[in-house]
């Protein structure tokens, strides 16, 4: 069996919406610089009063004998890269192979060993997997050697939710609460450069949060990668007696010494690398010791078979892996080979699942907040193109 072509799939669609989907965003890295600081910008799509414009663009692999398999969503520069860098590699190839054609990727992308290029050769990645599974009639976790239990405790990641309105705050925590979500994550609005009143009510997210959900109830917060040591020890001093279950990405993913610094000095666990790459990016903060959890994304650090290197790596240093959950589907597949105690949760990305998954013809959503092991073959990846208003190949050669 070999390689026969490779292609790239857009689909156009309207996710119905009550509203916009996105009610606020989170603090970013570029807020120290005031001209973005207010901007309630959001990517993913358009909304209009018809819903949310969304775009998707699928990796498809089809072999000599039929077989597809199928990676995605991805954005387009991605898929640019897919059909202008790998498309080449992959043609003729054995698809069984996975380990060698990874490789040859990596060694591929002397200048791309990050950001778009691996984004790119995770969805390679994660695509061949979907097409080994379907070549056995199997689950991908099957092939992985799982499942370790039969379904997955998810918590809910409130991104794209009003964060600055209590009220609003206090009914989204206790209406994911009785969904029966193990645990949920919050998104802080305001970092540094937003002065006192920023921390003030950055305090009182985590104050609304907790009193709305009781004690016996894990929550999280992101920093999403914008603050600083000094803030973040401040900001921690006053919210360690809510006691959060941990912050995550607290500054950007090339300051190790900073997350060890932090690690070293405060009294909740640190998250975060979700924007690292690769196990050689994440051995840096394993051998430093400078997270508590480590949280790569299947469809960003490498999918699939880098992920399952990563964690490990970690599990020999104890470590907890919760994939970012830019793909519910593929990372299930990934929490079920996984021992319980080294991956206890699984990201569901509220809003971002729904737009990730609009035009899934099985999307992974818990039920009473657990994610069960799926039936399919392959990582899931049937398409549901009922749902699409449009569906072209592009990039083709």
């Amino acid at each position: 069996m070999r390689i026969a072509d490779v292609r790239l799939r857009r689909l156009e669609g309207v996710l119905p919406t009550e509203g916009d989907l996105w009610e606020q965003r989170l603090v970013r890295p570029l807020d120290v610089y005031p001209e973005y600081r207010d901007r309630e910008d959001h990517e993913g799509g358009v909304q209009t009063a018809e819903g949310f414009h969304l775009v998707s663009h699928f990796v498809e692999i089809e072999t000599d004998e039929g077989l597809i398999g199928r990676g995605g969503p991805v954005p387009e520069q991605v898929a640019y890269v897919v059909a202008r860098d790998l498309r080449h590699l992959l043609l003729g190839a054995d698809p069984i192979a996975g380990e060698k054609l990874w490789d040859q990727m990596h060694r591929s992308q002397v200048h791309g060993r990050a950001g778009n290029a691996m984004l790119a050769i995770s969805a390679v990645d994660c695509a061949l997997w979907d097409l080994r599974g379907r070549w056995l009639g199997r689950p991908v976790y099957r092939l992985l050697g799982g499942p370790t239990r039969e379904t997955v405790p998810a918590y809910a990641s409130m991104l794209g939710f009003s964060v600055t309105d209590p009220d609003l705050v206090r009914q989204r925590a206790v209406e994911y609460r009785d969904l029966g979500y193990a645990a949920q994550k919050w998104f802080f609005r305001f970092g540094p450069t937003s002065g006192h009143e920023g921390l003030r009510r950055n305090v009182e997210l985590v104050r609304t949060v907790r009193e709305a959900v009781g004690d016996d109830y894990d929550i999280m917060f992101d920093c999403w990668q914008a603050m600083d040591v000094t803030y973040v020890r401040e900001l921690a001093s006053r919210i360690e007696r809510y006691r959060p279950r941990w912050l995550e990405e607290c500054v950007m993913p090339d300051r190790v010494d900073s997350y060890r610094e932090l690690r070293e000095r405060l009294g909740i666990p640190l998250a975060g690398a979700e924007h690292e790459y690769t196990r050689w990016g994440f051995r840096r903060f394993v051998d430093a010791r400078a997270l508590d959890v480590l949280q790569p994304d299947i469809y960003w650090c490498g999918g699939l078979s880098e992920t399952l290197k990563i964690a490990a790596y970690a599990t020999a240093h104890d470590l907890i892996t919760i994939p970012h959950g830019h793909s519910a589907a593929a990372t299930l597949h990934f929490s079920l080979t996984q021992s319980p105690i080294h991956t206890p949760y699984q990201e569901d990305l509220v809003k971002w699942n729904a737009v990730h998954q609009h035009f899934l013809r099985h999307p992974v959503n818990p039920v009473d907040g657990l994610l069960h092991a799926p039936a399919e073959p392959g990582l899931g990846m049937d398409l549901d193109t009922a749902r699409a208003t449009s569906d072209t190949w592009i990039f083709q050669p």
